[in-house]
């Protein structure tokens, strides 16, 4: 337990931990000093940000979303999957809260974007304070640390992941060290945190107000990864270190920062490293960076398992993913993935040039997936937990106020910046719905011209179709477990050959992150055992690395497969399709082009589907779009 606190500590709070940083430098710099340096204003800002952290941190994902696991995960995808599972009277309904959960992991890459640029920049950013001079290096050396940081993903997170844990402990450490020699002195910012501060700021400044919630929501930014990465530690260790080390050194640091911006008006333009003695103020950066380096590295493992979710639940095409650990199943790279990322963020670096500015864009993309994560949550509890309907109308009353408020605030920015993330999740979410779609379209003409399996292997037993048999085993991948593998169909009809053993494997990704092995294999003889054709299912998981010939020799022990069956010499064929696009309406066409571009780029299922390239044969077929 000790020990997955403190990966949580590296990996989980890396995000949240690192808001400091900008925090409350946004809110009182934002919008021309609207929110000013005097006890009413300092009070009212850290009530807000104090139950801010409360209300969406502590109570709504600690204690009640981070019960709606899937097989143990968590995440939007895996809110979408468990909606998918759940009975739905409504086709409409049931379609309105998948297309809410693709919407929500749109947005997480909206945010995922933002999230490195403006954590590594606002952290280099204390070079100016410590080291006012180098002022011109601060870009260069973002987009040199951004630059190793994406470097060394091709070597997984193992390769630092062991200095994570003990980085973020010593950060969190700092945090309330700092916090408490500044409060000892100035003990009465205690006050701040009584809700009646935050509730007059709000009533007493109106407009302000409600402006300076765009910022005040930049403490809760990372939230939501308390959630996502909660299948790589479990529920315990993450809400451990949240309430005995993180909350506590959040709210010591925010309460310190509001009372040296109530000593020294001036510190709002950098209030988290002036509130650090002068010769600690060189360490603090070092620190600050590796921290935010650390936060960032969260981001970019959490893009790669959304992406990888996304393709297994049929939401992208392929994607090359690379398994970095041979121990630790969640530890993958997406080079695809990862290079657009780099080049997204260091343009967004580039582009805002500093964490003000960048911290316009930040917040929209935060708190629409908040209220999608709501949404979806509260779903799950009246579709799958049979809640009663009053309990999930207070909820949304309870949550989906705050988190509206945030929202409506940070709509203020779009215009200064907030577009950014929303044309990323927007562009995301095209290409996901495309691809949905496409696929749909795509494997039901495909299915037409494949036929029906049965009627295949009736013919071939009854001799309708002259084949000559060869010895040896031929494996067939198959994407419909009802319908003859067009590979399969132009080898007999073509070829007029057929091996002595055949075998079709279907494969099928459940709506559950992992398939215990003793469920992913059905066997089947399809009908008659003495054409030596089988069938077998293979069933994972969506977080599972599909490997057919690991899944065929566990066949093959469990007596499912005959013995006698080498694989070493058996020979694999796919189908592979060339799509061509028609005039039927079913999708218009600039999607139809779209499409066709994601398909031509995906990624290759030899490797993908880990067969032997040297005895893998590839067998082309048309299909309509």
């Amino acid at each position: 337990m000790a020990a997955l606190t403190l990966g949580a500590l590296g990996v989980v709070f890396g995000d949240i931990g690192t808001s400091p940083l900008y925090a409350l430098q946004t809110v009182f710099t934002a919008d021309h000093h609207a929110v000013h340096a005097t006890s009413a204003d300092v009070y009212g800002v850290i009530s807000l940000v104090f139950w801010s952290i409360t209300m969406v941190v502590s109570v709504k994902y600690v204690t009640f979303i981070m019960r709606a696991d899937n097989g143990g995960e968590g995440g939007i995808m895996a809110l979408t999957a468990l909606v998918q599972r759940a009975h739905v009277k409504s086709a409409m309904a049931k379609l309105t809260l998948v297309t809410l959960g693709i919407l929500g992991a749109s947005l997480f890459y909206g945010d995922g974007a933002i999230t490195p640029a403006i954590s590594v920049l606002s952290a280099v950013e204390g070079v100016k304070v410590a080291v006012p001079s180098l002022h011109s290096m601060v870009l260069p050396i973002t987009v040199g640390v951004l630059s190793a940081l994406f470097a060394i993903q091709r070597y997984g997170t193992k390769l630092v992941g062991s200095l994570f844990g003990p980085v973020m402990a010593l950060w969190f450490g700092v945090l309330a060290l700092t916090g408490i020699v500044e409060i000892a002195q100035h003990p009465d910012v205690i006050r701040a945190l009584s809700p009646s501060y935050g509730a007059r700021f709000l009533v007493d400044h109106g407009h302000v107000a409600f402006i300076a919630l765009g910022s005040v929501v930049l403490a809760v930014t990372g939230a939501e990864a308390l959630y996502a990465d909660m299948g790589h530690f479990g529920r315990r260790p993450i809400r451990r270190a949240w309430f005995l080390l993180v909350f506590p050194a959040l709210t010591l640091q925010y309460l310190a920062q509001g009372s040296l911006i109530l000593r020294s008006p001036k510190s709002v333009a950098s209030p988290f490293f002036l509130l650090m003695p002068s010769w600690a103020q060189i360490p603090m950066v070092l620190l600050a960076t590796v921290a935010t380096v650390i936060a960032s590295q969260a981001v970019i493992s959490g893009a790669f398992s959304v992406s990888h979710q996304a393709v297994q639940l049929g939401f992208l095409p392929r994607l090359t993913i690379r398994h970095t650990s041979r121990r630790e199943v969640g530890q993958i790279y997406a080079p695809a993935i990862n290079a657009a990322l780099f080049v997204i963020v260091v343009a967004i670096v580039i582009g805002f040039g500093s964490s003000t500015a960048l911290a316009s864009a930040y917040g929209v993309a935060v708190t629409g997936t908040f209220i999608l994560n709501t949404i979806l949550f509260l779903a799950v509890a009246r579709l799958l937990w049979h809640e009663p309907r009053r309990r999930i109308a207070l909820g949304a009353l309870v949550f989906l106020t705050v988190e509206l408020a945030f929202f409506a605030a940070n709509l203020t920015k779009i215009v200064h910046g907030g577009w950014l993330p929303l044309a990323i999740a927007a562009v995301v979410f095209v290409v996901l719905t495309t691809w949905r779609k496409g696929r749909e379209v795509v494997s039901a003409n495909r299915a037409r011209e494949e036929g029906p399996l049965k009627d295949f292997i009736d013919a071939l037993h009854a001799r309708e179709l002259k084949v000559t048999r060869v010895p040896g085993t031929a494996v067939y991948l198959n994407s419909n477990p009802q319908t003859t593998p067009l590979a399969l169909k132009a080898n007999v009809e073509h070829n007029h050959v057929l091996h002595e053993r055949v075998i079709i494997v279907s494969i099928e990704t459940e709506r559950v992150p992992h398939v215990y092995h003793a469920d992913r294999l059905t066997c089947d003889e399809l009908g008659h055992s003495s054409d030596g054709i089988t069938g077998l299912t293979i069933r994972f998981g969506f977080q599972d690395a599909p490997n057919v010939p690991a899944m065929l020799k566990l066949a093959i022990r469990r007596d499912l497969l005959e013995r006698s069956i080498d694989l070493e010499k058996a020979s694999y064929f796919l189908s592979q399709i060339t799509i061509v696009p028609t005039g039927a309406r079913a999708m218009n066409p600039w999607r139809k082009r779209l499409f066709l571009l994601l398909a031509r780029n995906a990624a290759n299922p030899v490797v993908y589907f880990r067969l032997p390239d040297d005895r893998t044969v590839t067998m082309g077929e048309r299909v309509s779009l």
